[in-house]
């Protein structure tokens, strides 16, 4: 099977390997993290001549300093060395997502040329790190079937489901969800319990992604509304944006009263990277993305993910080798590896009614 891999160059005017691209970007964090070149080289496996070597050489081609030295105090990163820095961990967390797509989109092309009897399974689903690792667990192997993953946001998943763009849906709801709250009345327009299953996927955190130390104190969501404070968003659509809408209204908290409310980012780690870059110092996500940037998280709800999907579909093979990769012990492993997820129920298949018992159908609205 042909795979497809995107990239995108730093350094304008020029072509340059990614590793090239990389290695600067792993010397800065390094020596952000320790304050020495001599720690953040032994940190990432390479000599100290070899990285002061390669900080001059971008430091020439940048035309501007990377680090400064100062007694007493170590090697730091200048102002400009940070903005770098922090610019690629917030432009790598955007575009990954779309960059992944875009490459299984791709990869799909090429196995239809080339007649290949790998079957693919179309996931469109909430932006999810265990769902990634999934994905590069089921397709390391070539023959066996592919997931194409797609990220947005919960409610475009489902309705990618029932109108048949895809063949599952990942979304996510509280664990403390009742009915007619935001999430059931968003979510039961799209559910089908005469037609849809529920594949138990991962339990993870939500909760609040603030600046290391916490230095403002943020403690719940009632501390967006301090002036200080300056929150970045989950885009409209997403689940973890209907769960910020629930707790503001059961707190009677007015949203216009937060700076930064309509300024959105679409993935957990964009959310995290625009912290960490000092673009913000409050946002909503999952602690294994605060936990990515060395973020501090304060905890807000458990919550349940789930893959949506229909039920004939899950007589087919690769339906079912998917079920076997969910409860397989490397992938178990490697969701007790991110911080705040578990995986207690993966790959349990359920009806919606006794996987979300609050639950209720109603009639159906017209699909357009």
């Amino acid at each position: 099977m042909a795979t497809v891999e995107f990239n995108y160059s730093w350094l304008p005017g020029q072509t340059r390997r990614k590793q090239q691209d990389e290695l600067l970007f792993n010397a800065l964090r390094a020596i952000h993290n320790t304050g020495s070149v001599q720690h953040g080289a032994r940190e990432i496996g390479l000599s100290y001549r070899h990285v002061w070597g390669m900080l001059i050489k971008w430091q020439a081609m940048l035309n501007e300093p990377l680090v400064t030295m100062e007694r007493g105090r170590g090697t730091r990163l200048t102002p400009f060395g940070e903005k770098l820095l922090w610019a690629e961990q917030r432009v790598n967390a955007r575009l990954a997502p779309q960059l992944e797509s875009l490459a299984a989109e791709l990869e799909r092309e090429f196995q239809t040329v080339l007649n290949s009897g790998a079957e693919t399974l179309r996931v469109h689903a909430s932006h999810d790190l265990a769902l990634s690792q999934l994905r590069d667990l089921v397709n390391r192997d070539d023959g066996s079937p592919r997931l194409d993953v797609s990220f947005m946001g919960s409610q475009e998943s489902l309705a990618s489901l029932v109108r048949g763009h895809c063949d599952l849906a990942g979304f996510h709801v509280s664990e403390q969800e009742s009915k007619a709250t935001l999430a059931h009345l968003a979510y039961r327009r799209w559910l089908r319990p005469r037609t849809q299953l529920l594949v138990h996927f991962v339990g993870r955190q939500q909760g609040l992604i603030v600046a290391r130390g916490n230095p403002l104190k943020i403690r719940g969501v009632k501390d967006l509304t301090r002036s200080r404070v300056r929150f970045v968003n989950r885009q409209g659509g997403s689940g973890t944006r209907l769960l910020l809408d629930q707790l503001l209204w059961d707190g009677e908290i007015d949203k216009a009263r937060i700076n930064g409310y309509d300024n959105e980012e679409f993935t957990h780690l964009a959310v995290a990277a625009t912290i960490a870059s000092g673009g913000a110092n409050a946002g909503i996500g999952i602690k294994a993305a605060a936990s990515r940037y060395n973020l501090d998280f304060i905890p807000l709800v458990n919550e349940r993910y789930f893959l949506a999907v229909r039920k004939e579909s899950t007589h087919s093979p690769a339906f079912k080798s998917l079920l076997a990769a969910l409860k397989s012990g490397e992938f178990v492993a490697a969701v007790a590896g991110l911080p705040g997820y578990e995986a207690a129920k993966c790959g349990e298949l359920v009806s919606i009614k006794d996987a979300l018992p609050w639950y209720a159908s109603t009639p159906q609205e017209k699909v357009k």
